[in-house]
Formats: structure tokens, C-alpha cells, sequence
């Protein structure tokens, strides 16, 4: 579960690099009210456990001219988690999956981004999970919206034990999708 939050960082963080303008970096804002930052993971016999992080933030610079020059800083709430259990979200907060009292947040921070056509983008960056730091790299879906708006979608999967994040294993998955969904505007 805390991959997903990590990976949740570093879709969002992709998306909003990807903003398709002329101009040269410019500081783009995510929407909270139109950003859902979303995970799913299995377990034998159990259904697909799904749920949200609630909170997060974000620093955002955007230059598709030179997509080199673009960054992202992603930040999770690790807390934040939501499943609509609140039985089953204290204990994934807690030490044996996120932990969230020691690591009170998962990180993104953008190290390449590159144009792989006029709605697609590839971000790679570190990802901090856990207090482990592992590289990442996801492509993202932008679509430009009115003005100086863009949206953004991107679902991958992250390995929750390159993070050390192994309990219930193997009757929990190790792998955890997760699904961004953005919308930003520039500053």
C-alpha cells in the first residue's frame, strides 16, 4: 500500500509535467477538488481491496518546449489513506504497511521527462517510500483543457517490496496499481 502511495505521487507528479504549451517552465497548480490519487490491491480470497489518499501536495514546472526543464515534487499523506473501512485504514497506517506515524508521507521527485507524443509523457524520477528511495518511471495521458489547464491520467502498478513493504506476503499481492486522475492550471 505505500508503493501506492509512492507511485500515486509520481503519476500525479507526470501528469502535470506534461502540459502540452510553449512557454518556457511555468509553475502549474494541482486542484485538490478535481485530483483523485487511487490504489487497488488483492488478496486471496478477499475482493479487491480500493481506496484513496486524501491529502497530498505538490510543485509543479512545465516547459513541453524542453520537456527536460520540467520537474515534479509530489508529496503524499501517508495518513490519508481512505478505503471506507476505518477498521481496515488504521490498520494499513500502520507499522506493518505504511507506517505512517514513522514515514508520514510517500514522495515523488522528478529526474526526466520526456515527450512521447503531443498526449503522452514518460516521467522517471525517485520515489520515497518507507524511507527507501527507489527510481520510478510511468507514462501519463495529458489532455489540454481551456486556458492555461490540463488534465491528466495515468494507472501502473508498483512493487510494494522494493520498498520493504512485505506483510502478508504472498496472500497479499506485492503488486498495487494505481490510478491518477489531475487536473492543474497554471500560477
Amino acid at each position: 500500500m505505500r508503493q501506492i502511495t509512492v507511485r500515486a505521487f509520481a503519476v500525479a507528479a507526470g501528469l502535470l509535467i506534461a502540459a502540452v504549451s510553449p512557454v518556457q517552465a511555468q509553475s502549474y497548480k494541482v486542484d485538490p477538488a478535481q485530483t483523485r490519487i487511487a490504489f487497488e490491491i488483492g488478496a486471496k480470497g478477499y475482493p479487491l481491496t480500493q481506496g484513496v489518499f486524501r491529502r497530498f501536495t505538490s510543485r509543479l514546472a512545465i516547459d513541453l518546449d524542453r520537456p527536460q526543464r520540467s520537474s515534479v515534487r509530489f508529496a503524499v499523506v501517508s495518513a490519508s489513506l481512505d478505503t471506507k473501512s476505518p477498521t481496515l485504514d488504521t490498520y494499513v497506517r500502520g507499522p506493518a504497511f505504511l507506517d505512517s506515524d514513522r514515514y508520514p508521507d510517500i514522495r515523488f521527485t522528478s529526474t526526466a521527462v520526456e515527450k512521447l507524443d503531443d498526449h503522452t509523457v514518460r516521467v522517471s524520477g525517485d520515489m520515497t517510500l518507507l524511507g527507501t528511495t527507489r527510481p520510478e518511471s510511468f507514462t501519463v495521458q495529458v489532455e489540454r483543457g481551456p486556458g492555461r489547464h490540463f488534465s491528466f491520467h495515468a494507472e501502473f502498478g508498483v512493487r510494494r517490496s522494493r520498498y520493504g513493504m512485505t506483510a502478508g506476503l504472498p496472500l497479499v499481492s506485492d503488486d498495487v496499481r494505481i490510478i491518477v486522475v489531475a487536473r492543474a492550471g497554471g500560477t
